[in-house]
């Protein structure tokens, strides 16, 4: 029979069971669901008090251990029980209960300590039950230990050194590795199974019960079915449900068959005095399952990988700023007679007034530190960087997926959501099996609810680019206000005059308003993101997941980025002249960048969001759960005397968000997008992001075990959706750096200058020298040709016997036969920066492409042991079916060989 689940709890939805035969499990061996009859009598929960152990993890009794637990409010303690909610939830209550118990589970309830008002249900698994969904979940088991010889490495004589940079082997002892193979029921005799309590870790218990507890019915109404433990959270007939941790985090458990998994990992990987060690991912996976092993593993292994990156990033860093000082152009800009000398034109219309350019002195000397000819090749090298992680990446996922034995995960293991089961109600031809089968929704239907997620999207997007807009516009209508005031005489900002700008301050203030509005925007896409997904209807969990991930991305790629793309490939470039200005709108006059470029204002802005979202995130992941849990436990504290079993220890802890680690891996991937996109802009990137993912890796890890309840465990085979994200942002990164250093930074203008000498000498200097290159490289402009618009109203008395100002870019000087026009020297940039687009590009995309070919994904010595394991698997069915032939022919065996002595003994007789 099968059974479906309501979308609303309180809601009138009515699906027929008939429409969705053969839809829930394609299984043949999976167990039936009997229905409780109307009117029959529903099976009853233990009872039992507690015992007064508080980290025991069984039953009353001591034998039976908790899988999972449930938790409500009992309706019998409070005034209001008769409203017909209450009673409602009650009843769907009971039957659930009921339901479980019917399928073979056994439930034991428990009043709390703390509040009467609340019930703990304890959920146990007997062996049968476990052995049957072991099967459903194609879950693998060991079949023999690994009997293949393991490479020893090369650097063993140094294990008296890196051993003290590991988890301690006495403490966490390395685990036996064994040849696996999904389970069978019936051919339980060729398992390794040593000890039948823990031949099936706490972890697969767990992820076995949840699955009943997501199938097994709550309410029946003739032909219609609602079931999941899900919905009867979201209408409050349980407030909790979730597997126990084994022991407190920081106190050893008593009991003797508590294994102290949870304390051996507070110790051993989420203390603070062990933030230099490896993480001990055998155990982390063991304990909270693949999905939450993957996600550490492939965050320390980033964390090791960027390690490298930040060591070529620092001293990159340090050859700027010891160079610093003595940039040629630079001391021009500094010099008081040519810096001095040079009036710059105004760069807004009317109340902006002509300024020397040596007033950007200090700004130029912090641009020399990012933009010098180490940024270019720091640049090339992180292109080569992304490509070695990621295929590095590749090969130490496929062993993770060997050892923790997800290699043929998806093929066999993944089962439909709860969700989307109770919504097929169309039949189709399995394309596959050639066989009907039922679906949510036919092609067209399907069609049109992803073609209303993209338009949800898209519009979305727009809305961020449109606060991209208005934040352009604050900046133009700031910038005016800035320099009014800095360039004004009041002596209040004669202390600041030398060190900010009016640019400066405009970016300063528009990174922290673009900041705000980033993160204001991310809380209210990411209910519009959950909303399309399950509309949608993906299939399975991982389809959720990656539907999900792509449109939480492709918002927070726009949402972060879009401010960065605008400072670096927009600001500066369209803005015409003095005499001829180019407006926003019509009314706002596009911005300037300064004489030394946007660079340093594209520093400014992710220096200002990386920081900020570290600093953000952490409140919070960390902060805001600490509280409420502090909160919490004031609320609810007892008396000393009164000991605190260890499921409503756990009760007392916060809940996992429904999307799990899915904001751990967005964060870390925006965090990825920076280091990589805009890398040549901000070479300490890399330094700051070793420096978060170190505190980060602890962080998390201190809070999923201190501050949170244990995660129901789940099985993932990669990273999902975010490896192709990864790939794609790696391929976009090297377009973005190289269009950063031609477009963003004055690198290529710099070196078309040195080297023009010999072939269109500009300027006066007849060697490679940067000497004259700020004076010959800015732009003439007489004052007379100031339109009536944009004319100053005042003017510096310094300027009273000047008819000229200059300006940042290469056009002809007034007086040319083709004044104002772009300069030759302005088309051989051009073409020296195309040039070095197309160069750096198919140099690092050839580089890219033979690293992919030549780095395998998967190490030869797991290919092996893979080719091993399915020999062994071949071995073992080739045997049993051996075995059941044999024993299906014996019989016949016997009687042949019974009837053939027979006629031998009547021979001899007749012959004697």
């Amino acid at each position: 029979m099968d059974y479906v689940s309501e979308t609303e709890l309180e809601g009138d939805t009515e699906i027929e069971m008939g429409m969705i035969e053969d839809v829930v499990y394609s299984q043949e061996f999976l167990p039936t669901f009997e229905t409780i009859p109307e009117g029959a009598s529903v099976p009853k929960v233990e009872k039992a008090e507690f015992n007064g152990k508080s980290d025991s993890l069984f039953f009353n009794d001591g034998v039976r251990r908790i899988d999972f637990v449930l938790v409500y409010e009992d309706e019998d303690m409070k005034e209001i029980d008769k409203n017909r909610t209450f009673q409602k939830r009650k009843q769907r209550r009971e039957y659930f209960e009921a339901s479980l118990m019917k399928m073979g589970m056994e439930l034991e309830a428990a009043r709390s300590v703390v509040d009467e008002k609340l019930l703990f249900v304890k959920v146990h698994m007997p062996w049968d039950v476990l052995c049957t969904y072991a099967e459903v979940l194609h879950i693998k088991l060991p079949i023999q230990p690994n009997d293949l010889s393991t490479t020893s490495s090369p650097f063993n004589f140094l294990s008296c050194i890196t051993r003290h940079f590991y988890p301690s082997e006495d403490l966490i002892a390395k685990e036996t590795e064994y040849f696996t193979a999904p389970f069978e029921k019936d051919r339980l005799e060729y398992f390794y199974v040593k000890d039948r309590d823990l031949f099936f870790t706490p972890s697969m218990r767990s992820r076995m019960a949840y699955y009943i507890l997501s199938r097994a019915p709550y309410e029946v109404r003739g032909n219609i079915k609602k079931f999941g433990v899900t919905k009867l959270l979201d209408g409050g007939v349980y407030k909790a449900a979730y597997p126990l941790h084994d022991c407190r985090f920081n106190v050893r458990s008593k009991e003797d068959e508590c294994p102290n998994e949870r304390y051996l990992l507070y110790n051993e990987w989420a203390h603070p005095k062990s933030f230099y060690k490896m993480q001990p991912l055998d155990l982390i996976r063991k304990y909270y399952g693949e999905k939450i092993g993957i996600y550490f593993a492939w965050l320390g292994f980033y964390t090791a990988m960027l390690a490298l990156a930040a060591i070529v990033g620092l001293g990159c860093f340090i050859y700027g700023y010891t160079t610093q000082e003595t940039s040629t152009w630079s001391k021009e800009v500094c010099d008081p007679l040519i810096g001095g000398n040079i009036v710059m034109c105004p760069q807004c219309d009317k109340e902006c007034t002509y300024w020397r350019l040596n007033s950007t002195c200090e700004s130029s000397k912090k641009l020399c530190i990012f933009d010098n000819y180490g940024t270019l090749v720091f640049a090339v090298f992180m292109a080569i960087w992304v490509t070695v992680f990621l295929e590095f990446w590749k090969r130490y996922q496929a062993e993770l997926e060997y050892e923790w034995d997800t290699v043929e995960f998806l093929e066999q293991e993944e089962q439909p959501r709860p969700e989307y089961e109770a919504k097929c109600n169309h039949e189709r031809i399995n394309p596959v099996t050639r066989v009907k089968e039922k679906v949510p929704y036919t092609a067209c239907g399907r069609c049109i609810r992803v073609s209303l997620g993209i338009g949800t999207v898209l519009f979305w997007i727009v809305l961020i680019l449109a606060s991209v807009v208005a934040i352009i516009v604050y900046r133009l209508a700031v910038f005016f206000s800035f320099s009014t005031r800095l360039q004004s005489d009041l002596k209040e900002l004669e202390p600041f005059k030398e060190y900010v700008t009016a640019q400066m301050a405009t970016s300063v203030t528009a990174s922290i308003i673009s900041f705000v509005v980033i993160m204001v925007l991310n809380i209210l896409y990411e209910r519009v993101a959950i909303w399309i997904t399950d509309f949608e209807l993906p299939r399975t969990k991982t389809d959720y997941e990656n539907s999900l991930t792509l449109k939480m991305f492709l918002f927070q790629f726009v949402n972060y980025y879009s401010s960065c793309f605008y400072i670096a490939f927009a600001k500066g470039k369209v803005v015409g002249y003095p005499g001829q200005p180019v407006y926003l709108l019509g009314k706002y006059r596009n911005e300037e960048c300064d004489p030394g470029g946007c660079l340093i204002e594209l520093t400014t802005q992710l220096t200002v969001i990386m920081g900020g979202k570290a600093i953000w995130n952490n409140i919070q992941e960390v902060l805001l759960p600490w509280m409420k849990n502090l909160i919490f436990r004031y609320c609810t504290r007892v008396g000393s005397e009164k000991v605190i079993p260890r499921w409503e220890q756990d009760y007392q802890l916060q809940p996992i968000g429904k999307l799990g680690l899915f904001y751990e891996y967005l964060e870390m991937v925006i965090q990825f997008g920076f280091v990589t996109l805009f890398v040549a802009s901000f070479p300490l990137a890399p330094v700051l992001a070793l420096v978060n993912n170190l505190f980060e890796i602890r962080v998390d890890a201190w809070k999923i075990i201190t501050q949170f309840r244990r995660m129901v465990p789940e099985k993932a085979q990669d990273i999902g959706a975010w490896q192709p994200i990864l790939q794609g942002v790696a391929i976009l990164a090297v377009a973005s750096n190289a269009m950063i250093i031609a477009f963003t930074s004055d690198m290529i203008p710099r070196l078309v200058y040195y080297w023009s000498f010999s072939v269109y000498p500009y300027g006066d200097h007849s060697s490679h020298t940067m000497q004259g290159y700020i004076n010959n490289t800015l732009s003439v402009f007489d004052i007379q040709d100031f339109s009536n618009k944009s004319r100053p109203l005042q003017t510096p008395y310094w300027f009273n016997n000047s008819t000229t100002c200059r300006y940042r870019d290469f056009r002809y000087p007034p007086g040319h036969h083709r004044q104002y026009e772009y300069s030759i020297y302005y088309w051989h940039v051009i073409a020296a920066k195309m040039a070095f687009i197309i160069v750096v590009e198919h140099i690092v995309y050839l580089t890219k492409f033979v690293l992919s070919y030549v780095i395998p994904d998967v190490p030869y010595t797991v290919r092996e042991q893979i080719k091993r394991e399915k020999y062994l698997s071949q071995v073992i069915l080739h045997e049993t079916n051996l075995k059941l032939v044999t024993k299906r022919l014996k019989p016949v065996a016997d009687k042949i060989l019974k009837h053939n002595e027979d006629q031998d003994e009547e021979m001899m007789d007749l012959y004697f």
